[in-house]
């Protein structure tokens, strides 16, 4: 079956972004971008892609799932399909005008169960909090990108959707002089 990983940056203090929306003061050099660079080179988007001269691997995932206010900052740059090496699924309790090659759900929690039985690499979960609140019984593995820094306030890792307390367990654990600390977690089942 597949993974339905929560691939994320985060502060210290649990936020993966600013009041705003904003991510910008998550770092995007140091040592620990031979990991992102090297591991989680299909999370990143086309024109990243492009920027490096790299190509996507296509070796960790082949979807990438997201909530609206996660697609929107693209769309507001002008890049209205910021992964087309991946399939590209969008929760959305709304109507929207998005590249004929995202798919629209509004029922995300039935959209990943129904991918998870489907053959193929690992699905993406790239943000935001609420999405990642309300699909957490089905979060396989979390990876998170640990940034040296606090937000005080902002958009919390899961949102208010978690109903009850879910148990990970730690699996591994990168630290970079960046201070940026690659955190990997499975989440227990049945036990």
């Amino acid at each position: 079956m597949r993974e339905l990983v929560y691939y994320v940056a985060a502060s210290i203090d649990g936020y993966i972004a600013d009041c705003a929306g904003g991510f910008d003061a998550f770092l995007t050099d140091g040592d620990h971008m031979s990991v992102v660079l090297g591991e989680y080179a299909d999370a990143l988007p086309t024109h990243a892609h492009t920027a490096l001269g790299i190509q996507p691997p296509g070796t960790r995932f082949d979807t990438v799932f997201m909530g609206w206010h996660t697609l929107a900052p693209a769309l507001d740059m002008g890049i209205d399909n910021p992964y087309p090496h991946l399939r590209q699924i969008v929760a959305s309790r709304q109507i929207r005008d998005v590249d004929p090659t995202i798919t629209l759900t509004a029922d995300p929690l039935a959209t990943v169960r129904e991918l998870k039985q489907k053959n193929g690499l690992g699905i993406w979960l790239c943000g935001g909090g609420q999405l990642a609140g309300a699909l957490i019984t089905e979060i396989d593995r979390l990876v998170l990108k640990r940034n040296p820094l606090t937000f005080g306030a902002g958009v919390p890792l899961f949102g208010a959707a978690t109903s009850m307390p879910r148990r990970f367990d730690l699996v591994g654990t990168r630290a970079f002089r960046s201070g940026v600390v690659i955190e990997e977690y499975t989440q227990r089942r049945g036990a």
